[in-house]
């Protein structure tokens, strides 16, 4: 099983991932859905009293979910292997051009050598892959103290904040 973390430390996880079974989830627990699943069963899924979460696969457009973004308490982007940088790109555009502001996690194949990365494009939970040491991922979000590039946690790149400064 996955470890859950944010920048603070471990996290419980109160979420139950759909496995092709509705039934095995509880009624009432905080159920975590792919797209597709949405797609084909939105009204079931509604209807059910316990907190919904979307799981987009890397191959999901966010914008196909951006008018059912306000039913969901969760978006978790998955990545199946480390490589596959196409989660960084869902995340920005579902912070920046949708306007996401609940919880973002990302899930899968998911180590410390990415957590600045997808920090600064708008994750802000992690579901470790099995192995990973908490504590060195945990500083992992310390790893650099200038960062040159605009993201979703500092809009404004490095030059320009630095003629800013200048001419002030």
């Amino acid at each position: 099983m996955a470890t859950l973390i944010d920048r603070n430390g471990l996290r419980p996880d109160t979420w139950h991932a759909f496995d092709g079974d509705a039934g095995a989830i509880p009624p009432d627990a905080d159920a975590l859905i792919p797209l597709d699943e949405w797609r084909e069963r939105a009204a079931v899924w509604s209807a059910r009293p316990g907190r919904l979460g979307i799981l987009l696969a890397p191959s999901d457009d966010p914008a196909a979910l951006a008018a059912d973004l306000g039913r969901f308490a969760l978006v978790a982007v998955s990545f199946p292997v480390f490589t596959d940088g196409r989660g960084y790109s869902i995340a920005r555009l579902l912070r920046e051009r949708h306007g996401w502001s609940g919880e973002l996690r990302a899930v899968g194949d998911v180590l410390r050598d990415q957590l600045f990365a997808m920090a600064r494009c708008g994750f802000d939970s992690f579901a470790l892959r099995t192995g990973q040491d908490v504590q060195a991922s945990l500083a992992a979000f310390a790893d650099f103290s200038v960062r040159y590039q605009s993201a979703t946690d500092e809009p404004v790149p490095l030059f320009r904040r630095r003629s800013v400064a200048t001419a002030a």
